[in-house]
């Protein structure tokens, strides 16, 4: 850039807002400024803020309009690559978002600036407090001890939740003054570590100094002294500060000038640069194994060549050994100079394949997900960026990360709905958002599964993607043997005990007197699923949702699953007022308490999202199977996903009916999964499994379908209904949800957009319908669903359906409803 010359910036703001805005270029920055890296931008005409954009392209043409000077610039090397650049886009492209949506999710929080308001004493204010109400005092009085307080945190301190109000009168009576601060939220971590002073390096001027300070009777110095050469291996290596003894030995040694200090950058996240590694080429591979590993590996598809795949599906029955299949080809990559990534559809399945992954390429392997930290984040990020990591392992966030030679991606377990993205935009789903990536790279993607997605498997049977099998599992042992128990003859017969077969419960009694262990699978949380009146059956529901409110045991309360509303169990039915409650259902809560009283002398533990809300406590879980400190685990689907346990000889699905009368057209697939997935944690390395399933429907052919382990009959039925009612992989979904507070209104806006979609796209649109639940979080909710044949092209399709959206917030009163399109709904 020349510095005498006038540039503009287009760049990309992490907001709901279409495209790019322009900004110019201070004379001061020209040279400075790179696409890709973020600056400071400020952003709205009225109450402006300001925000780090992402710069997407430097030019020279001025808009029509006075635009405003970017603010500063916070990176002297891009931090988003161009490829990912393109890859956003697509997204935005594709999910019908605005590429700020995307980049929002994309970019770590760490990297992600925002002004809050803070709020000072006004310059001119005289200080007179008798004029001041009691809580402006109080807000007074906190400025006076911190001179500039974020408005969160002055809210917090006073206990008042509306704020604004009272800060506002403050400043229209110039007490305060309003301002923006800009935050950075990542910061590299520093530690303090303690080094000998050059004077003592040699063993005389030690053995000098300890016999001054034992003269001197300087004991506790002595001691600090002593722990800190050994832990430095006499004076050669610093020693973090942490790791010595605190007070005022450590201060005297660094005030006369023995040991020093200084802050060094250091990294949060583990280190792993010691591990002795393994090579993958010890793994031995098994006839089926070897025939995949060599069909996974051969040559991919250059541009427009239909006959070489690059994509494959590798479908394996479970405990076949994929993993050791995914191992093979990440080396080959590797080895060739390329990054390889591995997607989990669950952070707990990260615990087990991280391990595995760096027992063979150490602190080669980066892991990205939620539950890090935004600083933990963001350090991977730039670990990734600058080649650190060459093999990046996570969930489906990964998809984003600043890859700089991606030639190999992995999707485990890729039939998984937690691939899908709800909430907030973009409603991507990272299987099909990887195959894209894959394309703009040109790598090669492996979607493993035993239980296949249709769509997925019916690709692979019509040529699209390759195919490999493994039908036998690693080490010739049998899969497990699947029962069913038909509850309502064992009722009849008197064979239960609360909500368990006496079958189920022989089975568990067998697996614990032998030392083995049990999953027990109920995809419900909490402890009853509802409370109702015996007398006049009103069930107390969620006032923001239509839902009833789940009793959680562990807090003695009702609670919303959808929004999070919950109050105290009642005493009595507050429509009735009859004392005659009942709890009704069962989740995870109760079955865990119920098996602590049948087998008191038992550790059972459990595992769903209410058990593993603190940050690595599905760690401890799982640490705590795997070294058989817990015999039964219960569980939602979290247990339901590639765990492999050693000792699990018994799996028990408590009720296999909620899973398959669930109304969606995917409920039967789900539903095989499911058990299926779950069935394959039982027998893994030879005890002999065993899979008892609990249902009033055995007949039912999804059920037939497990016990025989027939997916091949699953999914020739499915792709017959399919094709039948016009649901995927012949035909596209985009579903359209309309939300608003006032239903009248929603009806409305509902009706005449179906109306206008309808005009332009006659009989492919169902709708509008209210969903299964109709109101969340005092939103009312209409659904509206577009049908587009496979064949078809719809990219000009979503541009009409995006602007008769636009069109709708037009309208006189309709500004507030709330349009959200899902691409691909799951």
């Amino acid at each position: 850039m020349d510095e005498t010359q006038v540039y503009y910036v287009d760049v990309l703001l992490p907001l709901h807002l279409p495209g790019t805005y322009t900004y110019r270029v201070p004379q001061e920055y020209n040279g400075q400024v790179v696409a890709g890296a973020r600056v400071v931008v400020q952003f709205g005409a009225k109450n402006a803020r300001m925000y780090s954009a992402v710069v997407r392209r430097i030019h020279q043409q001025a808009p029509q309009w006075k635009s405003k000077y970017i603010m500063a610039v916070l990176d002297t090397e891009p931090i988003v690559t161009e490829r990912q650049m393109e890859f956003w886009e697509w997204m935005a492209r594709y999910y019908m978002c605005s590429p700020g949506d995307v980049m929002a999710v994309a970019l770590p929080a760490g990297l992600k600036l925002a002004s809050e308001s803070a709020v000072a004493i006004h310059p001119d204010f005289a200080g007179d407090l008798s004029v001041l109400t009691k809580y402006e005092r109080m807000v007074v009085d906190l400025l006076s001890a911190h001179p500039v307080m974020r408005l969160v945190d002055i809210s917090r301190a006073i206990g008042v939740q509306k704020i604004m109000p009272l800060i506002r009168s403050m400043i229209e009576r110039e007490i305060v003054v309003m301002d923006e601060e800009l935050r950075q939220r990542f910061t590299p971590r520093k530690s303090a570590y303690v080094l000998l002073a050059p004077a003592y390096a040699g063993e005389a001027s030690q053995r000098a100094l300890f016999d001054e300070l034992e003269r001197k009777k300087r004991v506790k110095q002595v001691e600090v002294l002593m722990q800190f050469m050994q832990l430095s291996r006499f004076g050669s290596e610093a020693v973090a500060k942490r790791e010595l003894p605190q007070g005022s030995a450590l201060q005297t040694l660094v005030k006369n000038g023995i040991l020093e200090i200084e802050e060094r950058v250091e990294s949060r996240l583990k280190d792993y640069s010691d591990a002795e590694l393994a090579a993958p080429s010890a793994i031995q591979l098994n006839d089926e194994q070897q025939a995949a590993f060599e069909r996974l590996s051969s040559p991919a598809a250059s541009p427009g060549d239909d006959a070489a795949p690059s994509t494959f599906l590798l479908h394996g029955v479970t405990s076949s050994g994929k993993t050791e299949v995914y191992i093979k080809l990440i080396d080959e990559v590797l080895r060739q100079g390329h990054q390889a990534l591995f997607l989990l559809p669950e952070i707990a399945l990260t615990a087990q394949i991280i391990n595995r992954l760096r027992k063979y390429f150490g602190d080669k392997v980066g892991v990205y997900h939620s539950r890090f930290s935004a600083s933990e984040r963001t350090e991977v990020w730039h670990r990734t960026l600058c080649g650190a990591y060459r093999v990046l392992l996570g969930a489906r966030s990964s998809v984003f990360l600043p890859f700089n030679d991606l030639k190999l991606i992995i999707v485990d377990e890729e039939h998984d709905n937690s691939y899908k993205q709800f909430e907030p935009s973009p409603r991507y789903h990272a299987r099909d958002a990887a195959l894209y990536l894959a394309r703009l790279w040109g790598a090669r993607t492996v979607l493993g599964s035993a239980t296949p997605s249709v769509e997925t498997y019916w690709n692979a049977q019509n040529g699209k993607y390759g195919l490999a099998s493994i039908s036998k599992r690693y080490g010739g042992f049998a899969l497990p043997k699947v029962e069913c128990i038909d509850m309502k003859e064992a009722h009849r017969q008197g064979k239960t005990k609360g909500h368990f077969s006496v079958a189920l419960l022989q089975a568990i009694e067998e697996a614990l007197a032998g030392k083995r262990q049990v999953i027990l699978f109920q995809n419900r949380r909490g402890f009853s699923l509802r409370l109702e009146c015996d007398d006049c059956h009103e069930v107390p529901h969620c006032v923001h949702c239509d839902v009833s409110l789940v009793y959680h045991k562990a807090t003695n309360s009702l609670r919303c699953h959808y929004c999070g509303f919950s109050i105290p169990v009642p005493q009595e039915c507050p429509q009735c007022h009859s004392t005659h409650l009942k709890m009704a259902g069962v989740g995870t809560e109760r079955i865990e308490e119920d098996l602590q009283i049948l087998f008191p002398d038992t550790h059972v533990a459990r595992m769903d999202l209410d058990s593993t809300l603190q940050k690595n406590q599905y760690l401890e879980i799982l640490s705590d199977f795997e070294h058989c400190r817990i015999d039964i685990l219960v569980g939602t689907q979290m247990v339901t996903k590639g765990l492999d346990f050693e000792r699990v000889s018994v799996v028990g699905i408590i009720n296999a009916d909620n899973i398959i009368n669930y109304p969606s057209f995917r409920s039967y697939e789900r539903a095989f999964q499911q058990m299926t997935q779950v069935s394959g944690r039982a027998g893994r390395h030879g005890s002999g499994g065993r899979v008892i399933i609990q249902t009033y429907n055995p007949h039912h052919q999804v059920i037939a379908n497990v016990m025989d382990n027939d997916y091949q009959g699953l999914y020739d039925e499915q792709i017959q209904e399919r094709r039948v009612f016009r649901y995927p992989p012949f035909f596209r979904l985009i579903e359209i949800t309309l939300k608003h507070r006032d239903a009248d209104l929603l009806n409305t806006a509902a009706d005449w957009m179906a109306m206008q979609l309808r005009g332009a796209f006659a009989g492919r649109v169902l709708g509008p319908e209210y969903p299964l639940v109709s109101r969340i979080r005092g939103l009312y909710l209409k659904q509206i669903t577009l049908r587009f044949e496979r064949t078809e092209a719809i990219a000009d399709a979503k541009r009409v359906i995006r602007q008769i959206g636009d069109d709708l917030a037009k309208q006189e009163g309709w500004s507030g409803v709330t349009v959200i399109y899902d691409v691909d709904p799951a």
